[in-house]
């Protein structure tokens, strides 16, 4: 059994170690976004304190809070009453456009290898930082052969992947 300290009845609780680790994860996760905000200045030693009720905390501290996205913040042209959350647009790219990018990128890996099957071994080996002269052996393909094919490949994936060249 796992041990929590409860600060308003100053005892210690035992509690199931799974309940337990649920419970540290989340102290902990609100824990490290009040210190980001500048609310939380307890120490590593006395995390073990931490409930979560930081409006009776001695290490709670003036902060520099942002408005929660709920919270109500102003009147709109209309005179009712909006929230950040209502007015915001949502700036995430749509999960069909997602979808369609890794499709297409699936369709341009699997033409590139049909091209030229050593060209993804070639690509990983200059994200790597090698030089061309050593990759043209480690490939067992002269340099300006590896060049010259790369340069026909791109050419060929940009006539049938015009948006993506």
């Amino acid at each position: 059994m796992a041990k929590i300290f409860d600060k308003r009845t100053r005892t210690w609780r035992e509690i199931e170690p799974k309940a337990y680790a649920e419970y540290m994860k989340y102290c902990c996760a609100f824990r490290k976004r009040q210190r980001l905000h500048g609310c939380c200045n307890c120490t590593k030693r006395m995390w073990w304190l931490c409930d979560t009720d930081c409006q009776n905390c001695e290490f709670q501290c003036e902060g520099n809070e942002t408005l929660s996205l709920e919270a109500a913040s102003f009147v709109d042209e209309y005179g009712n009453e909006c929230s950040l959350e209502e007015c915001t647009a949502d700036q995430s790219e749509l999960v069909e456009n997602l979808l369609c990018d890794a499709d297409e990128l699936q369709h341009l890996l699997k033409r590139l290898e049909e091209l030229m099957p050593e060209a993804l071994q070639i690509g990983r080996l200059r994200e790597s930082g090698m030089a061309d002269a050593v990759i043209a052996d480690k490939v067992g393909i002269k340099r300006t052969t590896i060049n010259s094919r790369l340069k026909k490949v791109k050419e060929i994936l940009s006539q049938e992947f015009p948006d993506r060249f």
